[in-house]
């Protein structure tokens, strides 16, 4: 989650920073943050017309033109190196948008850390598809990395 939550600091996007990270076995196959598509004015410059009128949450999202970080890791990677047993960890839990794309491409889990006004959406979709969604704790982490090192000691 550290390093999703380091990712969004790359972000452009004038609503919110978002960044997503993709593990495989143990090892990062890409990273994601939002904002604008390479090669457009980044949101934060005038880029987005929706960001940068302010509008509020849910309303004109198809007039938007940033990509969320979920869908840049996504894209980074490509379906071929995702594959089953893949790990997605976001700072938010994913749209309906993302949702569906991170079904598709075959990810076996989600991690996030911060709820989203579609959660409850997007978790009947990834059961659906038979993805695992979990809430990361970091006191429920500390806690288990505490009872390890703790049984490691006895």
């Amino acid at each position: 989650m550290q390093l999703a939550a380091l990712a969004a600091q790359r972000s452009n996007c004038m609503k919110r920073r978002v960044g997503c990270v993709l593990v495989r076995e143990r090892r990062v196959i890409s990273t994601g943050y939002n904002g604008t598509p390479r090669h457009l004015t980044n949101c934060n410059e005038g880029g987005c017309p929706r960001c940068n009128r302010g509008e509020r949450g849910g309303v004109g999202l198809s007039t938007c033109l940033c990509l969320h970080a979920e869908e840049n890791a996504l894209l980074e990677a490509g379906r071929e190196r995702i594959r089953e047993g893949s790990i997605l960890y976001c700072d938010t839990c994913p749209c309906l948008t993302c949702t569906v794309k991170i079904a598709q491409v075959g990810i076996s889990e989600v991690v996030y850390s911060q709820g989203y006004n579609m959660d409850q959406e997007s978790a009947a979709i990834l059961k659906a598809a038979g993805v695992c969604l979990r809430q990361f704790s970091p006191v429920s982490h500390i806690l288990q990395k505490s009872i390890v090192t703790h049984a490691n000691m006895e």
